[in-house]
């Protein structure tokens, strides 16, 4: 499926978000126009969501910096110490179930500033 604006493609299915100026998938992007990662405050947070899943809980990982090993090198890491699924959208790291004391404490040993939030 392609959504599109009137600049051209924007994403596809196949290939995820397109570059508007090269038209080349964003993460394999060399034109230079690629944005740059948001600009938070060094926290990370980790809360718990329900909403849109039916009262089934997540645990929600926001604010993680961009860095080398990956968001997704981490979230595999993370589901693994829970033994739990999970996903990795918009750069926020979802892990099936309430696992906030656990990753709490597994990130503050990874040498993240971590805080709860939420309930």
């Amino acid at each position: 499926m392609l959504k599109s604006n009137s600049d051209g493609i924007v994403y596809s299915t196949g290939q995820g978000r397109i570059c508007s100026a090269c038209g080349r998938p964003a993460a394999n992007c060399e034109c230079g126009r690629r944005q740059a990662p948001p600009n938070g405050d060094g926290i990370v947070r980790v809360g718990i969501s329900t909403k849109g899943r039916k009262g089934k809980g997540v645990t929600v990982i926001s604010g993680v910096p961009p860095g080398e090993g990956g968001l997704d090198e981490l979230a595999r890491r993370l589901k693994q110490k829970c033994g739990a699924g999970g996903t990795v959208k918009d750069g926020v790291i979802e892990i099936q179930g309430d696992f906030r004391d656990i990753l709490v404490a597994e990130l503050t040993k990874q040498g993240y500033k971590v805080k709860r939030a939420g309930g």
